[in-house]
């Protein structure tokens, strides 16, 4: 079977999955577990809806799986109450309290690791640039005499060894990506998942696992009731990916 067959099969499951979700819910199912179950069976890595392209596998392996929550709301639409709708997917706060292994078994094994390797490789790198960012305005307001680096700048030194252009570049090189002036959010993420696997392959474990902890400490600062949602997939062991 050709790719482009394989494509428009994937395409009509997943618009028969969609009917499915929408007629279940509109059932009595609670639309959360129809929704997880929806998840679990979504055969499309992206696809794009009217001007909107939606890419829920970041790197190839990281689910994001919110996204995806978000796209099956909206086709759910008025079926799902609106203060819950927006809880899940502004505040990642799910209607209904699940266990970690309830969660993971209604999402699938497969894309439960995927959604590890999003909240690893995505949402903690993000906050763990932040927490090294304060770090660096402090030390920098305390070294009035010199010359700094921007913020960022120190901040990507400090955790990567090299400055953000030259680790940019290499990450378009590897990714055959255009060189441009400016960085889509869709890129942006993929960078930061990337940089994330860099980090894996260099850094000791004994400061990834620090790293780990310091980001999901800022984690719990900036957006507690999302913290505390995920707080049993935190406990999985650091190295979720297997970097070569």
């Amino acid at each position: 079977m050709s790719a482009r067959a394989v494509a428009r099969e994937k395409s009509i499951e997943a618009k028969q999955l969609l009917t499915d979700l929408c007629q279940e819910v509109a059932d009595g199912k609670p639309w959360f577990i129809a929704l997880l179950q929806a998840i679990a069976r979504w055969p499309l890595p992206e696809e794009t809806v009217g001007k909107r392209h939606y890419r829920y596998l970041v790197g190839g392996e990281a689910f994001d799986w919110l996204l995806l929550a978000e796209r099956l709301c909206e086709a759910v639409g008025d079926l799902i109450p609106r203060q819950e709708h927006e809880a899940l997917l502004f505040f990642g706060k799910p209607p209904l309290d699940l266990s970690e292994e309830e969660f993971r078994h209604l999402m699938g094994h497969a894309k439960y690791r995927a959604h590890l390797n999003f909240l690893y490789g995505v949402t903690l790198e993000e906050m763990l640039h932040l927490v090294v960012e304060e770090d660096v305005r402090k030390e920098q307001r305390s070294r009035v005499w010199e010359n700094h680096l921007s913020v960022d700048e120190e901040a990507f030194q400090q955790l990567y060894g090299r400055s953000r252009q030259d680790l940019l570049c290499q990450f378009r090189r590897e990714q055959g990506i255009e060189e441009t002036d400016t960085v889509s959010l869709m890129e942006a993420q993929e960078f930061t998942y990337w940089l994330f696997k860099y980090r894996l392959r260099y850094c000791d474990p004994a400061r990834i696992a620090s790293d780990i902890r310091r980001a999901l400490s800022m984690l719990r600062r900036l957006e507690p009731c999302r913290a505390r949602c995920l707080g049993n997939a935190f406990r999985e062991p650091p190295s979720v990916i297997e970097v070569p």
